[in-house]
């Protein structure tokens, strides 16, 4: 089976900025893009002799309407990208399972995320949301650049694909209590592919150790060497199978979520973990992450992990 990238359209601005992306990511992983839409099912219809609902198959109007989608994005792509494999697929049903379904077979699935500006970030929602906290293979949400008439356009389309070509760098959050290869390991491929330099952030909490109302400092220069050291032992072996990926690694004190924020905003790609873990009230996506997608101004790669 070959592995696509998978990108998920609503119509929405944002939903076309996630194509003109994947399509970018395509080529550099030399990959089909797969453009695929889904629409909801009407209500059930309820037969008079037995009350029992009956599903009612989408409309012709409906039809039609997912396949103008998926004609124009793809005129769109095509025009920037002529030697790229584009495929297309309409998909009848509720729009969260079938982007599970189509994500199966991806390489990566990408979604839009409608922002609300640099100050407020990121809007996700309800079916990005869902997606997200649910699907195995890694995510990317991608935002509209603000301009005046709020509308994705082609000269976006370029101004978005210089900020991934290696003109910015690659940002990766790591729990160093928590490493994970499959995170890790995106991180690193996606800066050997932009041929961009590797900002890796690890946030850590500094103990309040004070002796006379004073903070000890040998003890916590001593903490932070510490932190440094296990975090240059964690990166040696992706430093070793990536030698070309430059990489400035931070341990940073403080919220590892508002570093990355922070770090978004002249970032090509951010890239983070989310645990594979069920919450008493759903899938569980953890607070980094959470504040990362509402406030993050770079394409979010989550990369679920067991």
């Amino acid at each position: 089976m070959t592995r696509t990238i998978t990108v998920g359209l609503d119509g929405s601005p944002a939903s076309l900025a996630a194509a003109d992306w994947a399509a970018h990511e395509a080529q550099l992983r030399d990959l089909p893009l797969r453009l695929v839409t889904a629409w909801e099912w009407q209500a059930p219809a309820f037969a008079p002799a037995t009350g029992i609902g009956v599903p009612v198959p989408p409309s012709d109007l409906q039809r039609a309407s997912a396949q103008h989608l998926l004609a124009q994005a793809r005129s769109r792509v095509g025009e920037t990208r002529p030697g790229l494999r584009i495929d297309t697929d309409e998909i009848p049903g509720l729009p969260v399972p079938a982007l599970l379904k189509a994500a199966e077979e991806a390489e990566l699935l990408v979604l839009g995320s409608r922002g609300l500006g640099k100050a407020a970030g990121y809007l996700l929602g309800s079916v990005s949301h869902a997606v997200l906290a649910s699907c195995e293979r890694p995510v990317v949400l991608v935002r509209a650049a603000e301009h005046g008439e709020g509308e994705a356009t082609p000269e976006t389309s370029a101004r978005e694909v210089s900020a991934v070509s290696g003109h910015r760098d690659v940002v990766l959050g790591l729990d160093l209590h928590k490493p994970n290869d499959a995170v890790i390991d995106f991180a690193f491929d996606a800066a050997s592919r932009r041929a961009a330099r590797l900002r890796i952030i690890h946030g850590w909490t500094l103990p309040p150790y004070y002796y006379g109302g004073a903070l000890m400092p040998d003890l916590n220069d001593g903490m932070v060497k510490q932190v440094r050291s296990e975090l240059s032992d964690v990166l040696r072996p992706w430093q070793d199978r990536y030698p070309a990926v430059k990489v400035h690694a931070q341990a940073t004190i403080g919220s590892a979520g508002r570093h990355l924020v922070d770090a978004s905003y002249d970032a090509a790609l951010v890239v983070v973990g989310r645990q594979n873990r069920r919450a008493a009230v759903g899938a569980h996506i953890g607070p980094v992450t959470q504040a990362l997608l509402h406030h993050a101004v770079a394409p979010v790669a989550v990369i679920s992990h067991d």
